[in-house]
């Protein structure tokens, strides 16, 4: 007789899906199913029959599974599956992955260089990266991962399957995944991909009676017909239909002779089989550990109070047991099919079946359980001091089942801090929440006060919100039992943090008063600097136009508080703010600040600190200079440290620098793949951000409908985010966009608008136009004169080499106004010499101020306007460059013909006989403005405006203007 039947039965349709899925992913196609049921359901025999299939097949394979303490250790089965792979030498190159090489060190050691934890990357950029590598390894051939056991996850593992469920379609990688089918966040995860398509959900049933006979008929290798009716009955009866337990049935009736052999080798039943389930399993499997011995039986017993999967070395030390008597009980019970060596780690073994272990502890008391919990905790730490990796979850287990809840709270609060380090923070949460409520009782209030202060930190990582409130009440029953008022105000500090990223400002507000009037009048700079860290903040985030201000005094005093406190994290966020906000009055001011936060994160080993100063300062040099030298240097360095996060953030400013460099094709190049991107790990700041630097890039080419959609993508992804890119999207986009349509009046409404909503809420955005193009409209339309160029120039930003050659433009043609005719011409230079970074701007500088020059009579405004012509109209910028040649004949200079302009027409128009010039009126008579304005802005007469609109209505056979207009802006718009 077999122990275990040699085919898989009932499950013909599971199987039948398998095959269609590893097919899938050998063609590129990937996909997913979760086989989910009651423990012995057969889960398991279906992944192993995914297995053999993909290895006969050629694919690769990994394979990892949660522990019996897999809630403890955040990615373990990706950890197992990854080393399992390394192990068979199987890993390829990974020049491929990038960045991400970094971020996988958090599961394969031999790739962390000691910053892969320090870079404490989401689990769904880890889930990116777990991607990367999986289609590396899939290339050309599929690849099957196996993750069993997921109703015991981590939130992180979880989080790391939900995204590689969200982006397998395309990839060459099936995913295989069980569980048990009871309430936990696995079973919700697999049911919510089901509904939305993202995965199969295969829910095992029992077997019916025949398939039970025919499961029988396996095990005892003989025909279906030769199992006794009796025996099919009583399995069938007894089992529940459940595979796991007709072949523990079947064992134990052929061990205890119950079952034998006739003479033409058909089954014959000896006794009547008189069972029942669960006390028959729990029967079957104590009768076979009896047989190998009370000094053995204990042995397993004490190791099932370990859990499913237990370390030889604890069971030796907690039970005394001499080297030759442990290896001859594994032996036995390798026979007896109890229990099997656990594979990734050659000195854990696991029981054969949860339900091998839970039927031996079914037979101890709760006092016997306990102790034996507490001789495995004891054994544990003398083995293992400090208690390493998962460890210290597992004592802290074995803790709370010995009796022991303020040990178990302590070793779940180590653990939790742990977790929190290494960007666990989901795990972090659920652990030390456990802490928490393990310790209401532990005298010692401080203690409680500081786990809950780290509970509220990882709550507030996991976005968490809704848990931190009933928390509250925590804090008074701690001052109620005499907590020390300056760690009260920690916790209130904690509370006011963990509300103001959630949104809540106001409450937050309440618990920095609470704060502060806990520490008195007088308090220490321990204590008065992360108050005032948070409340810079919080006053950052005010609807006010005092904000600016109010956060740099209370950010200087954190600061200053907490270098002198000793406390380097809070020290550097407080200087990195104090550099975003000196940007605006003082760039050499801002740069020390940013070089203090490198500094101090240098010396206390902050790894993310110090690559974030460096980012903040290099923006700083760009902003000031317009080099982007240290803005590589620095990305070069995230990308070194896994930091994705921040890789994404330097690539925004790059990417905003190649706009205003008049680099579009590379703009589009990094803003292209950090929108998908950012998406797809769900950066939402990110995202919004580089949809509001693409429409910026659609609008420096003049693509106003191209520019309008992703500014309605930006308002539709960015939700209330959105808002902080309004001057951004006015200032740099819609203004620009206007300038290049030859529309003077919408750009001054625009830019009006980027004014008013920097006005309302000050931004850390210094290149919208408050400190440059502003002042140089406003000068060319006549409304701002020296007074305001005084003002403008007062600030540092005025300075940036972006909004400097405005400012130095604005300067030549107020010169040049009141006659100052070498000066003007001088400073004109100047200002070409800083425009000569950025050809847009600088060429578009030329057009603008060609009509104040040839007005007061300075510089060489026909010369101007021939480069700019010639820039604008190689760029595609029609009504730039048609400007700029009626200005020219305006001037009384010759100006050649552009034919070629023809090939803007729109094919249609081309065909009805609509010339250049009257196509460039029809695509200004979608505004509905009348003939002086057309005239106005082609530099042409309203005569021959009005000649035009006529002859278009002739064209396209319109009754009348209004009906030009609305067929103008139908056919015109692109």
């Amino acid at each position: 007789m077999q122990t275990r039947s040699p085919t898989v039965v009932g499950r013909d349709r599971e199987i039948e899906n398998l095959h269609r899925l590893l097919a899938g992913a050998r063609g590129g196609r990937g996909g997913a199913i979760f086989l989910v049921g009651e423990p012995g359901i057969g889960k398991s025999r279906l992944a192993a029959t995914a297995t053999t299939q993909a290895l006969d097949t050629g694919m690769a394979m990994l394979r990892g599974r949660v522990g019996a303490i897999g809630t403890m250790v955040a990615f373990r089965p990706f950890t197992e599956a990854l080393l399992s792979l390394i192990r068979r030498g199987e890993m390829p190159t990974t020049e491929g992955l990038g960045p991400y090489r970094q971020v996988l060190g958090r599961l394969v050691p031999d790739w962390d260089d000691g910053t892969a934890h320090d870079t404490a990357a989401s689990p769904v950029v880890l889930g990116e990266a777990v991607l990367r590598l999986l289609a590396l390894v899939g290339q050309d051939r599929g690849c099957l991962l196996v993750l069993e056991d997921l109703h015991g996850s981590d939130p992180e593992t979880l989080a790391v399957i939900e995204y590689l469920l969200d982006n397998l379609e395309d990839q060459p990688i099936a995913l295989v995944a069980t569980l048990r089918s009871e309430t936990c966040p696995a079973y919700e995860l697999a049911q919510l991909s089901a509904q939305r398509g993202a995965a199969e959900l295969a829910e095992l049933r029992p077997l019916v009676r025949d398939e039970v006979a025919e499961l029988a008929a396996g095990c005892l290798e003989v025909p279906v017909d030769g199992v006794p009716e009796q025996l099919a009955d009583q399995l069938w009866n007894d089992s529940a239909g459940i595979p796991f337990i007709v072949e523990e049935l079947l064992h134990e009736a052929n061990r205890s002779g119950q079952l034998v052999s006739g003479p033409d080798g058909s089954v014959l039943v000896v006794d009547d089989l008189h069972t029942n389930v669960p006390p028959a399993v729990v029967r079957s499997i104590s009768s076979r550990t009896a047989q190998l011995g009370p000094q053995s039986r204990d042995i397993l017993v004490l190791a099932a109070v370990i859990g499913h999967r237990f370390p030889l070395s604890v069971v030796r030390a907690a039970t005394g047991t001499d080297e030759r008597l442990l290896l001859a009980t594994l032996r036995a019970g390798v026979a007896a099919q109890l229990v099997g060596p656990d594979e990734p780690a050659p000195d854990w073994y696991a029981f054969r079946h949860p339900l091998t272990a839970e039927s031996l502890l079914a037979g101890l008391t709760p006092t016997e359980r306990s102790t034996l919990a507490r001789r495995c905790a004891d054994a544990v730490e003398e083995l293992h001091p400090g208690l390493p990796g998962e460890w210290c979850p597992m004592v802290a287990e074995l803790a709370e089942t010995g009796g022991d809840p303020v040990r178990a709270g302590r070793l779940f609060a180590l653990a939790g801090r742990r977790s929190y380090d290494d960007g666990s923070t989901g795990s972090a949460a659920n652990l030390l929440d456990r802490a928490n409520s393990l310790l209401a009782g532990d005298p010692d209030v401080g203690y409680r006060a500081e786990v809950l202060g780290a509970l509220l930190l990882a709550l507030s990582a996991t976005g968490g919100f809704e848990h931190i409130a009933a928390h509250a009440a925590t804090v008074d029953e701690l001052a109620g039992r005499n907590l020390d008022s300056r760690k009260l105000a920690a916790l209130h500090v904690q509370f006011a943090n963990a509300e103001m990223m959630a949104g809540r400002s106001a409450v937050a507000l309440e618990h920095v008063a609470v704060a502060r009037s806990l520490l008195g009048t007088d308090p220490g700079d321990a204590d008065l600097a992360p108050v005032d860290g948070v409340a810079a903040n919080l006053e950052l985030a005010r609807q006010s136009p005092r904000r600016i201000q109010a956060a740099t005094e209370l950010a200087a005093r954190a600061a200053a508080a907490a270098e002198r406190a000793g406390l380097p994290e809070v020290a550097c966020e407080a200087l990195q703010l104090l550099g975003i906000l000196a940007r605006e009055h003082d760039l050499d001011r801002s740069v020390d600040y940013f070089h203090r936060a490198r500094q101090l994160a240098e010396e206390h080993g902050l790894t993310v600190q110090r690559v974030t100063s460096h980012y903040f300062q290099a923006g700083t040099i760009c902003l000031a200079n317009g080099s982007i030298v240290e803005l590589e240097r620095a990305r070069q360095q995230a990308l070194r440290i896994g930091a994705i996060q921040l890789m994404y953030d330097v690539d925004s400013t790059l990417g905003q620098q190649a706009i205003l460099r008049s680099e579009y094709a590379r703009a589009a190049e990094i803003i292209a793949g950090a929108v998908e991107v950012t998406r797809r790990l769900r950066m939402g700041r990110a995202a919004t951000y580089f949809l509001a630097i693409k429409a910026m890039l659609e609008a420096h080419q003049g693509r106003r409908s191209a520019m309008e959609a992703t500014l309605a993508e930006v308002a539709h992804w960015g939700g209330e985010r959105a808002s902080y890119e309004l001057p951004y999207s006015y200032g740099l986009a819609r203004t620009f966009c206007a300038l290049l349509e030859e529309n003077r009046e919408l750009a001054d409404s625009e830019l009006a608008q980027a004014l008013a909503f920097d006005a309302q809420n000050p931004t850390t955005l210094h290149l919208t136009g408050k400190n440059g193009l502003a002042l140089l409209l406003g000068v060319l339309s006549g409304q701002n004169g020296w007074a305001h160029f005084e003002a403008v120039t007062a600030t540092a930003a005025s300075g940036m080499r972006w909004n400097k050659q405005f400012v130095q433009f604005a300067h030549a043609v107020l010169l040049g106004r009141d006659g100052q005719v070498e000066a003007a011409n001088a400073m004109l230079q100047e200002a070409l010499e800083t425009a000569s970074l950025f050809p847009l701007a600088h060429h578009l500088g030329l057009r603008l101020v060609a009509e104040p020059a040839a007005a007061d009579g300075w510089g060489e405004p026909v010369a101007w306007l021939r480069l700019a012509e010639e820039y604008f109209h190689t760029a595609g910028i029609a009504p730039v460059a048609s400007a700029c040649r009626g200005l020219m004949r305006q001037l009384g200079a010759t100006v050649s013909q552009r034919r070629t302009g023809s090939d803007q027409v729109p094919a249609y128009l081309r065909q009805l006989g609509v010339t250049t010039r009257e196509y460039e009126v029809c695509r200004l008579l979608v505004d509905r403005i009348g003939n002086k304005s057309i005239a106005s802005r082609l530099h042409i007469s309203p005569r021959t405006v009005e000649k035009h609109v006529a002859s278009l209505m002739t064209k396209t056979q319109q009754p009348d203007r209004e009906a030009l207009s609305s067929f103008a802006r139908t056919v015109v718009q692109d």
